[in-house]
């Protein structure tokens, strides 16, 4: 698709040809008339919308949000996507205090802004009736153009864009030396844009996940992050309210801010009386003489009512967001805040008709206006194309009647969002003798044949004037197709994510050769005096004092040894290490010594399984890529990557044992889908275990839906399977008949038979014993295993990182995922009931957390008196197993509004309708709980709430209060491994493989026992492989070079000290000259050309590799010389060096060379000729090292070996002599 030209829409020569028929000609005709009530069934509408859309422009206004992007994804298919705006609805209420996200702002504005360019405007009943401020006219930036670099930033400051140091969501932007980089609230990327001066000279797009360049572009447009742009007025508004209402204390506070020129969260509550703008609503926006079209209007009625209602409640119960013990509702006497609340469905009607546009309604057949007459009554009495919806007799049937209507003189026209699928159909169509074409856009359906569209519809019809039938997947396959045709599939890129090591003073980290210190702050220091002077970074840490009572030792750690310090994760508080001490090297030694016992039997274990006969699997096949297709999500990065990471373990002949590693939903389901998909191309069979037989049902429906029609058979065992269907699953295991089999713990009761085993997938790993594991083993020495998991079990998370299994985490959290709003609060009945209301208005779902189960039943009574309108069920883990079963089915199953439960939901359940969270008596809680509990809602593309409440006449103690807050903090998507990592911290990583070590990691930290395990490992491999093994410790050795260098990162170049860290770590973790030419891409592509003290880092890093082949630890200056040490020199090396550099003396007892310091001038120097520094210094050192040790000689400025000879020319001009 991308390679033709995107101007022609692709459906729109269907669109021509359906508008033939007398029907639609006859509604066109109509256009200009005020008022019509247009009948037909569902289908219809995208048809009847666009067919107005070719003479007016038009909003078409649905019931529900999930119907407007339908419809609008569907209408762009006919008229061009660039010509059809979605409107999308706020996902706050008009008098809450929470402000809505700034993408959402964004696209609103976008669409208000673009109204008289578009023909057809989509919107959900709440979004039409939210009145909306007058249109910001965004800011343009244009490749070339001249822009004030201070106004610019200026000006995204007062579009309510933060500043931050590094742009990782919509909304936000950073600035460096020349670069802004900014993400526009309606783009699918950051943009960063580079000036020269005041010229833009470059603008390109880049990933949010590492920080890098996509491609270039030309220009981009700025949306506002905010609904109201504080300006003079507004501010001057807002302090004379804030002296009027001194008695508020909440509204003072906010209005204070808000006069400060700051954007304050909430402030959209009070938009109305902050501003003269008079607010509108869509039907008067929409230019003169459009067709306003309401379809089922009875429907989008209720649904406004309703929200009119659950806004007034909120008004009422004066709610108060995240402020803990906040008092007094926003709406203080004497603010009106009405005119931006919602209007009712009748003053929409009026005022579409003031502004001169034309409200018609659109209703299924059969639903008459009242009082409607026949004239204002259109029936657009299309049928239905014919659906099969997945029944293989009827869609036998169905190619018949094709055939048969494409004989008589008709044509036909079918659509697909997925090529695959449009290929497929192509190849069924003629394998049935039917001529088939794959269109290009905007083709005509022809005579005699069926034209294949790649496009989304669901609206399957039959138009009998110019005998047309388009029929789509969704009538053949009965499946929801999502809208991936006009997604842009992005080949994933694995690069080294950004994550910046951020390290706050009082962190505990581990050295290498030292211990473990305590992190005190990042410094600078100029080394040396006069000419000899150089700026330094460090990191400064602190140790235990060598005599006591002394104050602290403090160990200056320069960037370049960045590599030898990682973050200490073990226990609570470790004590600190003396420096240079031996308790360090003891703790090091016992650890080392444990480590080499887990070693053996794990690699033993390594290598039962790598000797194993595994089976090979072949390539994808032709079926596997068309099923993949069908994906109605676009993958992330992520999921690509352990995609074909699994894919490829698969693919080998040793048997796959890997773990995926991926937050509550970003779609680990998926990556086991394709895999089983994979294992049943080949004949085997599949096993999936889950820990509940709530996942099993919830697996089972997800496998069918997405290997519908490929012919492969899905089996459920769990205790719901009565005995004789189990009795017959198991016979198809036997046979083979039965392909993929879900199941609980049943899979692995002893007399389960196999045909053809070939792989086995466990959810939910953390939730299976150690025996059931066993078990799982003793099936498969030789079977491929996956296995997957939200919050890895400590042992899980060792074996990986020790390499015995291979891991994949997936991080990046699925496009348009809100993160979770999360409020702390007291307890208040009427919010309660606002909460529940709201939720239920978008037909969603709740969790109501109380975890005493003696008392629950009271409390559902309790909230049934609240909120009688909800269907209210009570579930906890004293009740019989069977009736808990049927009571979470039942909600599943949507028969229930309102689950009171205990906290048995925390783990695995995925209800992806429920949204809202309610947690009762939350300053019990741990903090892992909260998390967990808190990713059961927000699954699905809705935005999900949770509330944390605690008794209101309660006071807090000080541990649940830092809980809460912190819960409240942390709410992006992902945050699940940093509340583990958290966690880890609070409890301690306690036992992790056997009792007998546990303390050792407590001892050396997590990272540190993880390498010792690593290089164990390692040894036995080499035992086993008969390699010679070397004993000797293994860390990075430290390599310090003190010498008159200006290197350093200026703040200047990179103005944040999370990102220099990160920078400096880079670097010092760079091992070759091929990774340092990466980190130097990454820095140019996010910071911009590196200044000199930047290129002289790399410069010294490798004069660093150049003196880790000579075996040289220590390169600094001593007064007037150059000492090496250590250094081993026979003979003959002395006497080349004498010779080669006279006044150098080695002293072999303390294996320590000195050498003259190098100065300007060569032989024929000066007497005080200038000491060589920076460049220069560096690479005489290097040369130095070079001949002095027999290894090929470097240039440091980055050239290699072969440049190295052509500055040799250009030094003979400049001779550095080193007599004294």
């Amino acid at each position: 698709m991308a390679d033709q030209p995107q101007n022609i829409p692709m459906l729109a020569g269907v669109l021509t040809q359906a508008m033939t028929d007398p029907k639609l000609k006859g509604l066109s005709k109509r256009v200009g008339e005020p008022s019509l009530h247009v009948t037909g069934i569902d289908q219809v509408r995208p048809w009847a919308a666009a067919t107005i859309a070719r003479t007016a422009p038009v909003l078409l206004v649905t019931a529900t949000g999930h119907e407007a992007e339908d419809l609008a994804a569907e209408l762009g298919a006919m008229l061009g996507a660039e010509r059809v705006a979605l409107m999308p609805a706020y996902e706050t209420l008009p008098h809450e205090r929470l402000s809505p996200a700034a993408d959402i702002v964004g696209a609103r504005n976008k669409v208000l802004h673009g109204l008289s360019e578009t023909a057809v405007v989509v919107a959900s009943a709440r979004a039409t009736c939210q009145p909306v401020l007058p249109a910001v006219e965004p800011i343009v930036v244009e490749h070339g153009e001249d822009y004030d670099f201070e106004e610019l930033t200026a000006s995204l400051t007062s579009f309510a864009y933060d500043h931050v140091d590094m742009v990782s969501g919509r909304g936000e932007f950073a600035t460096r030396g020349g670069i802004i980089d900014v993400f526009p609230t309606t783009a699918e990327h950051p943009v960063r844009i580079e000036f020269w001066g005041d010229e833009v000279t470059d603008m390109r797009t880049f990933a949010v996940a590492d920080q890098r360049t996509i491609d270039d572009i030309a220009r981009t447009e700025l949306h506002p992050a905010r609904q109201l742009l504080i300006d003079d007025t507004v501010s001057a508004r807002a302090a004379s309210l804030a002296e009027a209402h001194p008695g508020n204390r909440t509204l003072v506070e906010l209005l204070t801010r808000i006069s400060d020129g700051s954007y304050a969260d909430g402030m959209e509550a009070l938009i109305p009386a902050l501003t003269e703008l008079s607010y509108s609503v869509l039907p008067e926006l929409m230019p003169t003489g459009s067709v306003v079209l309401v379809t089922s209007p009875e429907k989008v009625r209720t649904r406004i009512s309703d929200l009119q209602a659950t806004d007034q409640e909120f008004l009422e119960a004066g709610w108060e967001a995240a402020a803990m013990g906040a008092d007094g509702p926003v709406a203080a006497e004497g603010l009106d805040v009405s005119a931006s609340s919602y209007r009712s469905f009748e003053s929409l009607e009026v005022s579409a008709r003031e502004a001169g546009n034309a409200w018609w309604t659109f209703a299924p057949p059969g639903m008459f206006a009242a009082g409607e007459d026949d004239a204002t009554t259109l029936p657009l009495e299309f049928e239905p194309a014919p659906a099969p919806k997945g029944d293989p007799k009827q869609i036998e049937a169905l190619y018949g009647q094709v055939k048969l209507h494409l004989q008589s003189g008709g044509r036909a026209a079918f659509a697909a969002p997925a090529k695959g699928t449009v290929d497929r159909m192509a190849e069924r169509l003629r394998e049935n003798g039917i001529s088939a074409r794959v269109a290009t856009p905007g083709l005509e359906p022809v005579d005699g044949q069926v034209t294949l569209y790649q496009a989304l519809s669901h609206a399957g019809l039959t138009f009998p004037g110019p005998g047309l039938v388009v029929f789509t997947e969704t009538d053949v396959t009965g499946n929801r197709v999502g809208d991936i045709a006009g997604a842009k599939r992005r080949a994933p890129r694995r690069r080294n994510r950004v994550d910046p090591l951020a390290l706050k003073p009082g962190d505990y980290v581990v050295h290498d050769t030292h211990g473990i210190g305590r992190f005190v702050k990042m410094a600078e220091r100029t080394i040396g005096t006069g000419d000899d002077s150089s700026r330094r970074e460090y990191i400064v840490l602190e140790y235990q004092p060598a005599k006591r009572g002394q104050p602290a030792d403090q160990l200056w750690v320069p960037m370049e040894s960045l590599d030898l310090l990682s973050k200490y994760s073990g226990g609570e508080q470790p004590s600190l290490s003396k420096m240079g001490g031996s308790d360090w090297k003891n703790t090091k030694r016992k650890a080392r010594a444990a480590v080499r016992e887990i070693a053996g039997e794990l690699v033993q274990l390594y290598a039962k399984r790598a000797s194993a006969p595994g089976h090979a699997f072949a390539a994808d096949s032709p079926w596997q890529i068309e099923m993949e297709d069908n994906f109605p999500f676009v993958e992330t990065e992520d999921q690509m990557a352990a995609i074909e990471a699994v894919k490829s373990d698969m693919e080998k002949p040793t048997p796959m044992d890997r773990v995926i590693v991926g937050d509550v939903g970003f779609g680990k389901t998926e990556v086991a889908v394709r895999a089983a998909f994979k294992a049943v191309q080949d004949g085997k069979q599949v096993a999936v275990l889950v820990p509940t037989t709530l996942l099993a049902q919830q697996h089972f429906s997800t496998f069918s839906q997405r290997m519908d029609g490929f012919g492969v058979e899905i089996r459920e065992l769990s205790r719901f399977t009565s005995a004789a269907d189990a009795k017959k699953i198991m016979a198809g295991l036997a046979d083979g008949s039965v392909d993929v089999v879900i199941g609980t713990h049943r899979l692995l009761q002893t007399g389960v038979q196999w045909k053809n085993l070939g792989l086995i997938i466990v959810d939910e790993e953390q939730r299976f014993g150690v025996e059931h594991k066993e078990h799982i083993k003793a099936l498969k020495s030789h079977v491929d295993v996956l296995t997957m998991t939200a919050t890895p079990i400590p042992r899980t998370l060792e074996m990986s990182l020790t390499g015995i299994r291979e891991m994949t985490s997936i991080t990046t959290p699925p496009e348009d995922r809100h993160p979770v709003l999360t409020y702390v609060g007291p307890q208040e009945d009427k919010q309660v009931a606002a909460a529940i209301r709201r939720e239920l208005l978008r037909d969603g779902q709740v969790f109501y957390i109380h975890n005493k189960v003696s008392d629950i039943e009271k409390t559902a009574r309790h909230l049934r008196t609240l909120v009688p309108e909800a269907r209210i069920v009570v579930a906890h883990g004293q009740m019989g197993e069977q009736l808990l079963e049927q009571t979470v089915q039942g909600f599943w199953n949507r028969d229930f509004d309102v689950l009171v439960c205990t906290t048995i939901v925390e783990t695995g359940l995925d209800i992806a309708n429920a949204n809202t969270l309610i947690v009762e008596n939350a300053q019990n809680m741990g903090l892992s709980q909260l998390h967990q509990l808190r990713g059961r809602v927000g699954r699905s593309r809705e935005r999900g709430y949770a509330y944390f409440l605690y008794p209101k006449d309660k006071v807090l103690t000080e541990t649940s209060y830092d809980r809460l807050a912190t819960i409240a903090q942390n709410n992006d998507l992902g945050a699940g491994i940093a509340v583990a990592q958290k966690d880890l911290e609070m409890r301690g990583a306690g036992n992790v493989l056997g009792a007998e070590q546990s303390g050792h990691i407590a001892g050396v930290g997590f990272d540190m026992y993880v390498r010792l395990v690593g290089e164990a490992v390692e040894t036995y491999k080499a035992l086993m492989s008969g390699d010679v093994v070397d004993a000797t410790d293994q860390g990075p050795k430290e390599i310090r070079i003190d010498l008159p260098v200006d290197a350093h990162i200026p703040e200047t170049y990179i103005n944040s000290e999370r990102l220099r860290l990160e920078s400096y770590r880079k670097l010092a973790a760079a091992r070759d000259d091929a990774e340092l030419d990466r980190v130097a891409d990454e820095l140019v592509d996010r910071f911009g050309d590196m200044p000199e003290e930047v290129q002289r880092l790399f410069a010294v890093a490798r004069l660093r590799h150049q003196a880790r082949r000579a075996g040289v630890a220590d390169i600094t200056m001593q007064g007037t010389r150059l000492k090496f040490h250590p250094v081993d020199m026979p003979d003959s090396k002395q006497v080349r060096l004498k010779r080669l550099y006279p006044g150098s003396n080695y002293r072999a007892a303390a294996k320590a060379l000195q050498v003259p310091f190098p100065r300007e001038g060569g032989a024929k120097k000066a007497l005080n000729a200038p000491n060589l520094r920076d460049e220069e210094l560096l690479q005489w050192i290097a040369d130095f090292l070079s001949q002095m040790f027999d290894i090929e000689e470097i240039s440091v400025t980055g050239s290699t070996a072969v440049g190295a000879k052509a500055d040799a020319e250009k030094r003979k001009k400049r001779v550095f002599s080193v007599s004294e």
